[in-house]
C-alpha cells in the first residue's frame, strides 16, 4: 500500500518547497506538451500547403493560383506569394528612393523578409521546450535533495534512524528526478523533431521564393534541372 501512495505520502510530508518544484515540474511538462502538439499541428498543416503549390503554378492567372494556395492568412507560401507581387508593383508603381536598387535586388529583399517573418513564427515556442529541456532535470534534482534533507530533520527529531525509517522518506524523495527526467526528455525529443521539421518548410518556402522571384523578373519559373520552365500564368 505505501508504494501505492508514494506520491501521496511524499506530497502529505513535504513542505512548501517540496510542493512548489512539483507543481513547476507539472506546469512544465503542461507547458512543453501544449507547445508540441500546437506546433506538430501547424507543421503538418504546413506540409499540405506546400503541396498546394504545384497547382498555384498549373493556374490561368495569379490570382487564380492565389486561390488555390487558400485563405489562410497564416500560410506562409500564401504570404510569400502576395508579398512578391506586392513588392514588383511597388518597386515599379512609386519612385523612391529603394528605385536605386534594381528590381530583382528588391524582390530578393522583400522575399526574405516574408521568408524571415514566417521562419519567426514558426519557431516561436520552441524557447519553452529548450529551457523545459535543459532545467527541468535540475529542477528535479533540487526537489530531490531538498526532500532528502526534509526527511532526514524528520527523522533526526522523531530519534530513529533505521533503515526502514530511512529508506521510505528518501526513497520517495528520489521520485523528483525521475519527474524532472520524464519532463525534460519529451521536451528535448520534441524540440528536435520540430526543429527538423520547421528546416524541411523552410527549404520549400526557399524553392517557392526562388520560383516567384524568376517568375515575377522573367516570366519563367527555373525548373529543377535550371532550364527555364515558362508558365502560361499571367501577371495579374
Amino acid at each position: 500500500m505505501e508504494s501505492q501512495l508514494g506520491l501521496l505520502n511524499l506530497w502529505n510530508q513535504g513542505d512548501v518547497v517540496t510542493r512548489g518544484v512539483a507543481i513547476l515540474l507539472l506546469g512544465m511538462s503542461v507547458a512543453s506538451w501544449m507547445v508540441i502538439i500546437i506546433k506538430a499541428l501547424n507543421l503538418r498543416r504546413h506540409a499540405a500547403q506546400a503541396r498546394q503549390t504545384e497547382g498555384f503554378w498549373h493556374s490561368a492567372d495569379f490570382a487564380e493560383g492565389v486561390n488555390k494556395l487558400g485563405t489562410d492568412p497564416s500560410n506562409p507560401f500564401r504570404a510569400l506569394a502576395i508579398d512578391g507581387r506586392e513588392a514588383t508593383a511597388h518597386h515599379h508603381a512609386q519612385p523612391q528612393l529603394h528605385d536605386q536598387m534594381g528590381a530583382s535586388e528588391w524582390l530578393t529583399r522583400s522575399l526574405r523578409n516574408s521568408i524571415d517573418e514566417s521562419t519567426a513564427r514558426m519557431q516561436s515556442g520552441l524557447a519553452v521546450l529548450a529551457s523545459v529541456g535543459s532545467t527541468a532535470p535540475f529542477v528535479g534534482l533540487f526537489g530531490t535533495v531538498w526532500g532528502i534533507y526534509h526527511a532526514l530533520l524528520s527523522i533526526s527529531a522523531a530519534g530513529q534512524a533505521t533503515i526502514d525509517k530511512v529508506a521510505g522518506p528518501v526513497g520517495e524523495t528520489l521520485v523528483m528526478t525521475a519527474l524532472g527526467l520524464a519532463v525534460a526528455i519529451p521536451a528535448v525529443l520534441g524540440y528536435n523533431a520540430l526543429v527538423r521539421g520547421n528546416k524541411g518548410v523552410i527549404m520549400k518556402l526557399n524553392r517557392f521564393a526562388h520560383d516567384l522571384h524568376a517568375y515575377f523578373l522573367t516570366g519563367a519559373r527555373v525548373s529543377a534541372s535550371g532550364g527555364a520552365n515558362v508558365v502560361s500564368m499571367k501577371k495579374g
